[in-house]
């Protein structure tokens, strides 16, 4: 098989998830130019300084006009409207791709924006850290986490075999699947975790039988579980509106089982309640 040589990548985004996949192929030397494409200044900048890119633009047509390959890594909800930007801007033979960790309202908004000669593969790394910006990134952020790619009948294999293989490069596992499937897994594994993160720090930080702020009483048990509560809102805020179907779903099974230990708990049911942490513990340890 040839080896995969991109000669430019733009990234449009370049934080944590841009940011990471851009030093992982630059470390691998299967990039040539990066190009670091966003609105803030300040962060392009320091990604230039830091080496993530080797060029800055706050100009998106000019950023992809000669990219080879275009990894949008933007908030979920604008990911059409930057596509909209750059799409006729972008060379024939050249190929787009994303990080949304939502599939379905992307793929819907993007693949009729595609000119001819344009592909646009769907992707989405399940990986990540609750911080942000150009300096989070890192280039072995993907090294053991999977990339899941949801390809339509409309995506090319020769755009496809590329993404494919860029991320197996950074380190990850890729998986090819529906973009439905991926959504409704998604919502259980990652986006209905957050969903109780921030509700847990939400309802203790506000809990007012005491004058202080009991937070500061947090200790690692609490820190470690509701990490993720620090990701960055708007980027949560968009996967919470675009992917509402499955996150409706899972938010109500969520309900369904945690009503059941609340009565368990009312009722002074110990046998349930050590079955229902005994279920959960035996779950939580066969995924380790």
């Amino acid at each position: 098989m040839e080896k995969l040589f991109i000669p430019k990548l733009a990234v449009v985004g370049v934080g944590l998830i841009g940011g990471s996949l851009a030093l992982a192929l630059k470390e691998a030397g299967v990039v040539g130019e990066v190009v670091g494409i966003g609105r803030g200044l300040a962060n392009l900048e320091r990604a230039l300084e830091l080496g993530v890119v080797d060029s800055i633009t706050q100009n998106p047509a000019e950023g992809v006009a000669d990219a080879d390959l275009v990894f949008l890594a933007t908030p979920v909800l604008t990911l059409p409207e930057v596509a909209a930007a750059i799409a006729p801007h972008m060379k024939p033979g050249s190929v787009l791709t994303d990080g949304g960790s939502v599939k379905g309202s992307v793929v819907e908004a993007i693949e009729p924006l595609m000119p001819h000669g344009v592909c646009f593969v769907p992707g989405h790394p399940i990986a990540g850290t609750e911080k942000s910006g150009a300096e989070a990134a890192f280039p072995t952020l993907y090294r053991g986490r999977r990339c899941i790619l949801t390809p339509t009948e409309q995506t090319d294999p020769a755009a496809l075999e590329l993404v494919y293989r860029a991320w197996e490069i950074a380190g990850s596992e890729v998986v090819i699947m529906d973009v439905k499937k991926h959504d409704r897994i998604l919502g259980a594994i990652s986006h209905l975790p957050h969903m109780v993160a921030y509700s847990l720090v939400n309802a203790v930080g506000t809990y007012d039988r005491y004058e202080e702020n009991i937070l500061e009483y947090s200790a690692g048990g609490f820190r470690d579980f509701t990490r993720i509560a620090s990701s960055d809102p708007t980027m949560w805020r968009d996967i919470a509106l675009t992917n509402r179907s499955a996150l409706i779903e899972m938010m109500e099974r969520f309900e369904h089982f945690f009503a059941e230990l609340k009565e368990d708990v009312r009722q002074g049911e110990g046998e349930k309640l050590y079955e229902f942490f005994l279920r959960s513990k035996q779950s939580r340890d066969a995924i380790l």
